[in-house]
């Protein structure tokens, strides 16, 4: 039985469609998911959806369900949440969360999805790829009791961190961003805010999500002696510079890159991508989460949409996109 669907692709750089896919029935070991909603990761994807992968990263930064090949025809994304309408009873009729891309029904492994808990509502389910990125950015931080603390960057990155970090008892911890509207985001998650030039120095940990130069070099300000910035940004094809002739040597400071692809080697040993996904759909019980999705559209709208994600017309921390209704 031939079963059809609808999925986004990048046509060529700067240009999206919706093309039809003919979806093989399950096997004994699959399901078949009928998405509710994806979401837009803004950093990554709108840095694919420009063409912005330097080509010695094509290989690296391939999604798990990828189709196609960087920098154009692919299908791209990670953040899709569904119903499984068919496979094995435990799971036939469960909410599962799955890196997959915008597509409104696929077929893949009984591995590659993960039940979202009773107490997480399908729409808030789609940060757990970006609260997974979060989780393992704080194993790699080691922040400890009583640490000062900074996340530069109020993305949608930025924003996880700063909402885990914020469950940390006895930190001092801002958020900075040069936009003065995420000082409600911060608000929402419990954080304190600051524009980056009132940001408080002397930080013993500075998270860089910000993925500008000018965020970085901040990060570097604002740490104390012996201080570390962990960076998170992606800079896909464009080069930063920074100011490592100044008082970086003297004052020891630390810059250290954290990627999701690996789990941290700082967790507890034996904690499996699995378990760290897990993790991250627990921790999305918190419905201060909501702060993070700031728009919604239809799948059949998603062409029209992501341009204006990436021009910045529709500012957004993560946008989530809606199959109701969508074969």
């Amino acid at each position: 039985m031939n079963r059809s669907a609808r999925a986004f692709w990048l046509r060529s750089p700067g240009h999206g469609e919706l093309r039809d896919v003919t979806l093989a029935d399950p096997g004994e070991d699959e399901v078949l998911v009928r998405a509710l909603y994806s979401g837009v990761s803004r950093g990554t994807e709108t840095l694919v959806f420009r063409g912005g992968v330097p080509e010695s990263q094509h290989t690296v930064m391939r999604a798990p369900f990828q189709e196609g090949d960087f920098p154009a025809p692919v299908k791209y994304g990670y953040l899709s949440v569904g119903v499984v309408e068919e496979g094995p009873a435990a799971l036939t009729g469960r909410t599962v969360f799955c890196l997959y891309p915008h597509q409104s029904r696929y077929v893949v492994p009984v591995s590659a999805v993960t039940v979202v808990p009773e107490r997480v509502p399908a729409g808030r389910a789609v940060l757990a790829g970006t609260v997974e990125t979060a989780v393992n950015a704080v194993w790699d931080a080691t922040p400890l009791l009583g640490d000062r603390i900074a996340v530069v960057g109020g993305g949608m990155v930025g924003c996880s961190v700063a909402a885990l970090l914020a469950r940390f008892p006895g930190v001092r911890l801002q958020l900075v961003d040069a936009d003065p509207a995420r000082a409600k985001t911060a608000e929402a998650l419990g954080v304190d805010f600051a524009a980056p030039a009132d940001a408080l120095g002397d930080c013993d940990l500075v998270v860089h999500a910000s993925a500008t130069e000018a965020g970085l070099t901040r990060a570097l300000q604002l740490l104390a002696p012996e201080g570390t910035v962990v960076e998170l940004s992606w800079y896909g094809d464009r080069r930063v510079s920074l100011p490592l002739g100044e008082a970086f040597h003297s004052r020891r400071l630390t810059v250290r890159g954290s990627q999701v692809g690996t789990v941290s080697p700082a967790a507890r040993s034996g904690r499996t991508y699995a378990d760290r996904m897990a993790l991250a759909l627990d921790l999305l019980a918190d419905p201060a989460l909501d702060a993070l999705i700031t728009g919604e559209s239809a799948f059949e709208e998603l062409p029209d949409v992501m341009p204006k994600l990436v021009s910045g017309e529709i500012p957004a921390l993560c946008h989530r996109v809606a199959y109701t209704g969508t074969a």
